[in-house]
């Protein structure tokens, strides 16, 4: 079902200030710098910044499993009491993803790359 956490999301209220603390804590430059998101590729994983995340209702950082089929894998975590958050939407260049709540409102990401 999945490939393991290969994003990490993280809301926050002050973009820039964030996105130069990340900087300095991951030792490079976003690859991604848009007003909406800020994208670091670290070895093997994106740590991702967004400024909309609280209106999302993100509270706190939300891990993203990197899955096979992401529609698949949704239908299995709901069948098995997840609660929707988040319906699969495209993120751009294909990349899809999908949120869930489990019973303790800890939020589940899933990821689909291209």
């Amino acid at each position: 079902m999945n490939q393991g956490i290969r994003l990490l999301i993280y809301p926050v209220k002050d973009i820039a200030r964030a996105k130069t603390l990340y900087s300095k804590l991951l030792g490079i430059e976003p690859y991604a710098n848009e007003a909406y998101y800020v994208g670091f590729r670290f070895e093997d994983q994106e740590i991702g910044l967004d400024p909309n995340g609280h209106n999302k209702g993100m509270t706190g950082p939300v891990a993203y499993w990197q899955v096979n089929d992401i529609r698949q894998s949704l239908q299995l975590l709901l069948d098995a009491g997840a609660l929707p958050q988040q319906e699969v939407q495209d993120v751009g260049g294909g990349k899809l993803i999908a949120t869930v709540k489990d019973a303790d409102n800890n939020i589940i990401g899933l990821m689909q790359s291209p």
